[in-house]
């Protein structure tokens, strides 16, 4: 009677996984962000992998983790087989979907900006569905099931990477407060509005205005940009307004420009697109919705 031995067991793709998470972002905590799994889960990944092996690969200390000389060797091989995958898997979800566009964008640029442009979109192409997540730090489309991401970032765009606009602030008001305010040190008596995430702008675009120390202290901060945006157009106060966020308050009147001078950010509104999305018809039909927007070189 023939007897067949047990088949030896490579290690779990989870495990696999985990490693090259952590090896290239450095951080068993931000791999776990990634994955969507808690920190000890990738250790524990990471310990298995390691078990298999018979070699570490990782050097665990107080301040984090640091990769073996042997990790270091492996780590670019398993990232480029993982990016294949990736990349495969991107395509199946593109190909079997072909009208269905996936966005990932910052909260404030979901709420205030894009729906303008899909309804653009929605006349143009009827039949393409949109759906939109808003989330506060752009994901991977390498690695995440999105077709574009919409983010502020410094410096120039990236080669897959397209401006849309560069952000400029300026203050915002109704008509009935703007009436009152004939100089920047009229604000010292007005309630100033603030946003958490961007808690510099007013301190910025008062630094052109040696006069104005004692301007930009007071009013409430909030957490989400667009309900300031929306308290500034119920009167509560002036809002320190990123261009594009409140375009169309401006052109409906809601909302004025009591001040002409703007202050430039070193940074702009850019659309990242995933490889898999580029020369698919859904890409040329969001980038003809957004063509307005497009920022000359």
């Amino acid at each position: 009677m023939a007897i067949s031995p047990p088949r030896s067991k490579g290690p779990h793709l989870n495990a696999l996984r985990a490693f090259e998470c952590a090896g290239r972002l450095k951080s068993f905590a931000a791999a776990a962000d990634e994955l969507s799994v808690t920190p000890g889960a990738v250790s524990q990944h990471v310990k298995s992998l390691e078990a298999w092996a018979e070699g570490e690969l990782f050097i665990r200390n107080a301040q984090g983790v640091v990769l073996t000389p042997l990790g270091e060797e492996l780590l670019p091989g398993f990232t480029n087989a993982f990016d294949l995958l990736s990349i495969a898997v991107q395509e199946l979800r593109t190909k079997s979907v072909p009208n269905k566009i996936s966005i990932a964008a910052l909260p404030s640029i979901a709420q205030l900006w894009l729906s303008e442009k899909l309804g653009r979109l929605r006349q143009i192409s009827p039949d393409f569905s949109v759906s939109v997540v808003a989330v506060e730090t752009p994901p991977n489309l390498a690695r995440e099931p999105f077709d574009v991401a919409l983010f502020f970032r410094e410096g120039a765009p990236e080669a897959d990477e397209i401006r849309l606009f560069r952000d400029r602030i300026f203050p915002v008001c109704t008509p009935e407060i703007a009436a009152r305010l004939t100089s920047v040190v009229d604000l010292e008596g007005e309630t100033l509005l603030h946003d958490t995430t961007w808690a510099d702008d007013w301190a910025l675009w008062l630094s052109q205005f040696p006069d104005a120390t004692r301007v930009g202290k007071r009013g409430p901060a909030y957490s989400l940009y667009a309900v300031a945006v929306e308290e500034a157009c119920n009167g509560a106060g002036v809002l320190m307004a990123h261009e594009a966020l409140v375009a169309t308050r401006l052109k409906a009147g809601s909302l004025v420009a009591p001040f002409d001078q703007k202050f430039s950010l070193g940074r702009s509104l850019t659309m990242r697109i995933a490889a898999s999305f580029r020369d698919t018809p859904g890409c040329k039909m969001l980038l003809r919705a957004m063509e307005s927007d497009i920022a000359t070189p």
